[in-house]
């Protein structure tokens, strides 16, 4: 520590009732303030080591949070010398920078209590990281060339430590990233020019996500190299598909990735379902980072579980189409996202639903009511067929993919079984059954989903249905639909 950075230190520490270190930055909190300072340190991949550099990284800093986390993220200070020592904001020499942020409760962050995320937030997550992906400034530059970056990066770091994580091991987890790497560059490449390349978080794990007042807030983002924050964004997100998976939550890493790819194919083109060819490499590279991460922490048993983990993201399990109907109120959305963590690769199947795809359609939220002529025969050929083609594209590249909707109609079931025989994929029919009064029951409990089926709308569906023309297979869905989900594969 230089002479400065201790005079900085005791100013801010005369204040602060507890002091944070980390590799780059000394942050003390002091009631609902905190003050961070970079510290004068030059890492390689990060160079802090003048005051100019440690102003300009704080300048990113803030503004690049800003977008995301305003409540947290307040003003930059300049750290002045008077004739009686360090003040903030003086006439006099400007010896350091803080950036002054709002003090949040630290297990609040969801590294803290991984168990805590449900499915209502899950899916509200999935959904804000999309809306910061379509808002941030677009990096043609990115993507393909970040990428190639770190795993360039991650190559050489990781070889230094292959002693203590398993030569072997990590040699085969390079070759595997390098040749996928190789595989997908076109695509990653059009992806760019495409508008998927865009200024991102960079960083965006369990440890850089907080939840207040119901809500997530992403902070910390990356401001010191744009190779690490100008990416595709399924590089940014599968950071945090990664954590979850890796931490057992993949039901929760299922409901994020659902709830983002609708919410971004209301700004993002068409060609973003087929982009999800390159989420394996993506999960393993981020497993990658998080290999060298720990084992430069002295965790060298968790640094070997990533390595595993990175090259388990290579080998990902294919794709297969499963379509689970029944009437409203059968449980067809909860038996979905109960089956879909263990199908298909990590975090497991895509779940597509008629009422979601509708509400998108139509550029409702998916909670929004839609009125009753979307809802017309017409409006809802449309949304099966948006829905498969979205399917098409999502097997193609590879993923598995779980489709919810009532399925009634003959035509409709047809068309989903064609879909997998043209993709080549297994294919399973689900039809979900329960007596009406439980039906009833459960519709009449609905709040704030994205369905507006009523009991009115449920009881026209029993007139209509031809029970003998349905030949998937069958489920009882009057009970536990978990239980249900997991006898049912």
């Amino acid at each position: 520590m230089t002479e400065t950075e201790a005079e900085v230190a005791r100013f801010f520490a005369g204040r602060a009732e507890r002091t944070v270190e980390t590799a780059c930055a000394r942050v003390f909190l002091a009631g609902d303030t905190a003050w961070k300072v970079k510290r004068n340190v030059d890492l390689g991949y990060v160079d802090f080591s003048t005051a100019e550099r440690r102003l300009w990284a704080l300048e990113r800093e803030l503004a690049f949070n800003k977008p995301a986390a305003p409540d947290i993220y307040r003003a930059l200070h300049r750290l002045t010398r008077s004739g009686d020592g360090l003040e903030l904001d003086g006439s006099g020499e400007t010896v350091e920078y803080a950036l002054e942020m709002r003090r949040f409760d630290d297990q609040a962050v969801l590294a803290a209590h991984p168990d805590r995320i449900d499915g209502d937030l899950a899916e509200l997550l999935g959904r804000t990281i999309a809306g910061f992906h379509t808002a941030a400034p677009l990096k043609p530059g990115g993507g393909l060339s970040a990428l190639s970056w770190t795993v360039g990066s991650n190559a050489e770091i990781l070889r230094d430590l292959a002693p203590r994580l398993g030569p072997d091991r990590v040699e085969t987890l390079l070759a595997l990233t390098e040749a996928e790497l190789e595989r997908q560059a076109p695509l990653l490449a059009h992806r760019a020019a495409a508008g998927f390349a865009r200024h991102c978080h960079g960083d965006l794990h369990l440890g850089n996500i907080l939840v207040e007042r119901g809500r997530p807030v992403l902070f910390d983002c990356i401001e010191f190299n744009d190779l690490l924050s100008d990416l595709d964004v399924l590089y940014d997100v599968a950071f945090l598909l990664m954590d979850l998976d890796f931490r057992g939550r993949r039901d929760a890493g299922v409901r994020v990735l659902s709830a983002y790819l609708d919410e971004a194919a209301r700004s993002f083109p068409e060609e973003m379902w087929q982009g999800l060819a390159v989420l394996p490499l993506t999960l393993s590279v981020r497993a990658g980072v998080r290999a060298h991460v720990l084992a430069h922490s002295a965790d060298d048993e968790t640094a070997r579980a990533y390595v595993e983990a990175g090259i388990a993201h290579l080998a990902p399990a294919p794709a297969l189409l499963v379509a689970v109907g029944g009437l409203s109120g059968s449980g067809k959305s909860t038996f979905a996202r109960a089956a879909a963590p263990g199908l298909g690769a990590s975090p497991g199947a895509v779940i597509l639903r008629t009422d979601e795809v509708r509400k998108r359609i139509l550029g409702l939220s998916p909670t929004d009511a839609a009125a009753k002529d979307a809802y017309s025969p017409a409006s809802q050929q449309r949304v099966y067929e948006v829905m498969l083609g979205n399917a098409r594209d999502l097997l193609r590249a590879g993923r598995a993919v779980v489709l919810d909707a009532t399925f009634m109609d003959p035509v409709s079931r047809h068309a989903a079984e064609q879909l997998a025989s043209q993709c080549g994929v297994p294919f399973d029919g689900i039809w979900l059954e329960a007596p009406a009064e439980v039906l009833e029951s459960r519709v009449g409990a609905r709040r704030g989903d994205a369905s507006d089926a009523d009991v009115s709308v449920l009881r026209d569906q029993l007139g209509r249905l031809d029970v003998s023309q349905i030949d998937w297979r069958r489920v009882d869905a009057s009970g536990d639909l978990s239980r249900a989900a997991a006898h049912a594969f």
